[in-house]
């Protein structure tokens, strides 16, 4: 539990990298030796962030409204407040 939660709470501390593709930029980070990569976007006032763990495959969807957070990792639910500046940082990235 205490991974996910730093997993999730990373998203909003990491450096972005876009890579090269033709759709949404993707974002990649890495912490405790996992690699994520993830992209955001805009969906009805919420931000969506939605990736995966390279060295494991395992899948993220993260949604940020304000300072809350709530989502999936994994198999778990996750819910969770931020500061309101780590969230506007992250809307800032999204598509």
């Amino acid at each position: 539990m205490n991974k996910t939660l730093l997993l999730a709470a990373s998203l909003f501390a990491a450096v972005s990298t876009p890579a090269l593709a033709d759709t949404a930029p993707q974002h990649t980070f890495t912490r405790d030796g996992d690699t994520y990569v993830y992209t955001t976007k805009q969906v009805a006032g919420r931000t969506i962030i939605s990736g995966r763990v390279l060295n494991t495959g395992d899948t993220f969807e993260l949604a940020v409204r304000g300072n809350r957070v709530t989502g999936f990792t994994g198999r778990r639910e996750v819910a969770f407040n931020v500061p309101a500046a780590s969230a506007r940082a992250v809307a800032s990235t999204a598509n």
